[in-house]
């Protein structure tokens, strides 16, 4: 009975380091990587469409991102779309073709990306918390009806701790190596 509870939680904490693992991509690390444009929306004849859906993104250079849009009707949509995301980049339209150029990071930059970094992983951290609490209150109402004995319920709630140390541990195993990327020069 509570192995369900188990499979659910331990599904849904997976669910929370593959978000946090894509979140981490879109982090700008000093080098061209075309996740970083994963969630810019494109208001594309009015539909908010994610770029990648709309343009080919290639890496032509190790500091560079190359945009070709399908449709090049698109390009001042996505230009635009670029300048209002928060990426600090500045797009180069040639009339078929975006270029972005991915500056070298500065010291406060990187110091600024640590930071955020450090606020994503708290969120994720959190996220698997809630998960254990859930999780947890569950078993006390399973315990509470009858279904499991509290000698039962003392091993489930230990079982749960032991699932979010490992995913806590992951979280941050996932920020360890995404600072050194940042803090490489």
């Amino acid at each position: 009975m509570y192995l369900d509870i188990h499979k659910e939680i331990e599904n849904k904490m997976k669910k929370t380091v593959r978000v946090f693992n894509d979140d981490l991509k879109t982090i700008r690390a000093g080098r061209a990587n075309p996740a970083i444009l994963d969630k810019v929306m494109v208001d594309y004849y009015g539909a908010a469409t994610p770029l990648k859906q709309i343009a080919n993104i290639s890496v032509p250079e190790a500091r560079q991102l190359l945009i070709s849009p399908w449709d090049v009707n698109a390009l001042p949509e996505i230009e635009k779309a670029i300048l209002k995301s928060d990426l600090g980049l500045n797009p180069s339209n040639d009339g078929k073709t975006i270029r972005l150029i991915i500056p070298k990071l500065t010291e406060e930059t990187r110091k600024d990306m640590i930071k955020s970094l450090g606020k994503i992983s708290e969120g994720a951290k959190v996220a698997i918390r809630n998960e254990r609490r859930n999780a947890n209150d569950e078993l006390k109402k399973l315990n509470k009806k009858g279904e499991l004995t509290d000698d039962e319920l003392v091993k489930a709630e230990e079982q749960t701790q032991k699932l979010t140390d490992n995913y806590i541990k992951e979280i941050e195993k996932l920020s360890e190596d995404k600072e050194a990327e940042l803090l490489e020069v």
